[in-house]
């Protein structure tokens, strides 16, 4: 893999514009074997209790459901994405643009993320541009200076319907949502303005971004 697709995208840059951050990804790298791998819990389940881990909490199909999810969006095709970051379980923080076509397939997308944890980056086919690339911590430095920043929690205390929420932020302001990639547990909200919850129950990443989209969709009329 020496390459991958981008694809097109509306861009404009006088809107404002949203920028995901995916907190605590599993993306761990082993050699298993002769081979080095994306460690997940359905193939490498005994390898993993060999060496005191828990399956469960090897899911790198989290991030790949999260930002198929985000990209897939009417929000990115709309060029109103900017940028998404994740930060893995081990502290590796990477940048996808928003043009980067990800493989639809868990097996593909396990090759280019194994891929980009040994060489630091991953070239458009045919190009120099870096569709995704590994870069220094922390995230907050990358993101904009008036940006709101808003974590998600099913854990807070502060329940709100999304589309009503989304409304009362400045309509001028950059939106930086930060999301958890991760099976269970808390992500860290240090850095962010807010911390809500917008569901009584526990949602996964991905429907949580669905639902994040379809509210910002809905706001700017993107149909």
């Amino acid at each position: 893999m020496d390459g991958i697709p981008i694809a097109l995208s509306d861009q404009n840059n006088k809107k404002p514009g949203v920028i995901f951050v995916l907190e605590k990804a599993s993306l761990e790298v082993a050699k298993v074997g002769k081979s080095y791998q994306i460690l997940n819990s359905d193939d490498h389940a005994n390898f993993l209790r060999r060496n005191n881990k828990n399956p469960a909490d090897y899911r790198p199909d989290i991030v790949h459901q999260a930002l198929l999810s985000i990209l897939d969006s009417p929000l990115t095709k709309a060029g109103r994405l900017q940028a998404v970051y994740v930060k893995t379980e081990k502290g590796v923080l990477f940048e996808v643009k928003p043009h980067v076509r990800v493989p639809r397939t868990y097996k593909r997308f396990a090759g280019i993320m194994l891929q980009l944890l040994q060489k630091l980056s991953i070239t458009a086919v045919g190009k120099r541009e870096k569709l995704l690339r590994v870069i220094k911590n922390p995230v907050t430095q990358y993101l904009p200076v008036n940006s709101r920043k808003i974590g998600f929690s099913y854990s807070s205390e502060k329940l709100v319907k999304i589309r009503n929420y989304v409304d009362t932020v400045n309509n001028k302001a950059d939106l930086v949502f930060v999301v958890g990639a991760m099976a269970h547990g808390k992500i860290n909200t240090d850095y962010t303005d807010d911390c809500i919850a917008i569901s009584g129950y526990p949602m996964s990443a991905a429907r949580c971004i669905a639902r994040i989209c379809e509210a910002l969709e809905d706001k700017w009329n993107l149909l």
